[in-house]
């Protein structure tokens, strides 16, 4: 397989883990929880450090993911118990976790993992990355069909509707945040240990990939019957990383990223926004011609 393609297809698995856990916030529970990009070098940070410690690369995963729910957990936290805004709750815990990943790091902004031991060193990366989404895509294909899982997407649907059955949403909230976190540490931990380094700008513009990810996976694919949520997730982000791997491949600069990364996440908007005017609009059709055949009807009776 050509190594630019294969790249494509290792890199894009991986981040799904992470667009999986910010389908969680931002699709289900309609919460804006920027900290996604803290909590996804904090999952690199964590799993670096333990690994240089000597650490087993699967055990430090496991850790990443501990800490990364401990950081969703205080989101919702700020969120839930001190009535702090969603999208201010989750800024507070990103820019804290600045510091904190710094400390984690020793105070470097790179740590490098050169001859040590990580969950790819003799075995196939393709496979391992590969083991790691299909386990992600069969937790959540899990998860939502659980009592937990219904429950959270009642949540976001109707709140007050739960909250009249006399459950605490405010605990639910709270796990949704610490579940969505740890994959988004997990999938961090899987990208620092796959590029031999963690850095601390490496989460930069996460939480922007998930939703162009996401938007891009609904928008396009939602119609086909096999999928669900996990794995338009996947496709979405499949696109998405094709697309700025394309953009890199045709000239434009890295430092180009971000701005490539804007431009994507507003035609998905727009395609998603289109698609819910077009539908629209042939609603409103339908009811006029509704409307115009039962007065056509009418004068004909009378």
């Amino acid at each position: 397989m050509n190594s630019f393609v294969l790249g494509i297809i290792q890199q894009s698995s991986i981040f799904s883990i992470a667009v999986m856990g910010i389908y969680i916030t931002y699709k289900i529970l309609k919460f804006a929880d920027l900290s996604a990009d803290g909590s996804f070098t904090l999952g690199a940070s964590v799993s670096a450090i333990l690994i240089t410690k000597g650490f087993n690369p699967f055990i430090s995963l496991a850790v990443s993911m501990l800490v990364g729910a401990i950081a969703g957990a205080i989101t919702g936290v700020l969120n839930v118990k001190l009535k702090i805004q969603d999208i201010l709750s989750s800024i507070l815990v990103m820019v804290g976790l600045y510091s904190v990943n710094l400390r984690i790091m020793g105070g470097m902004a790179n740590l490098p993992l050169f001859n040590q031991n990580t969950i790819f060193t003799d075995r196939n990366p393709l496979l391992i990355i590969f083991l790691f989404a299909t386990i992600s895509v069969l937790f959540f294909t899990w998860f939502f069909k659980t009592k937990l899982g219904y429950l959270l997407k009642g949540i976001g649907d109707n709140e007050n509707m739960i909250i009249s059955l006399g459950i605490n949403t405010g605990s639910i909230k709270i796990f949704a945040l610490a579940l969505s976190n740890a994959f988004i540490a997990l999938s961090g931990g899987i990208l620092g240990q796959y590029q031999g380094f963690s850095d601390i700008n490496m989460g930069t513009g996460t939480m922007i990939m998930g939703l162009a990810s996401i938007i891009i996976g609904f928008t396009i694919f939602r119609n086909i019957k096999f999928s669900n949520s996990s794995i338009l997730c996947i496709f979405g982000t499949l696109i998405y990383r094709t697309s700025i791997a394309l953009s890199l491949r045709v000239g434009f600069n890295p430092s180009d990223l971000k701005l490539i990364s804007s431009i994507i996440v507003v035609i998905a908007l727009s395609l998603d926004n289109g698609r819910g005017l077009f539908k629209k609009y042939a609603i409103k059709k339908e009811k006029s011609e509704y409307s115009s055949n039962l007065r056509e009807v009418g004068s004909r009776n009378a």
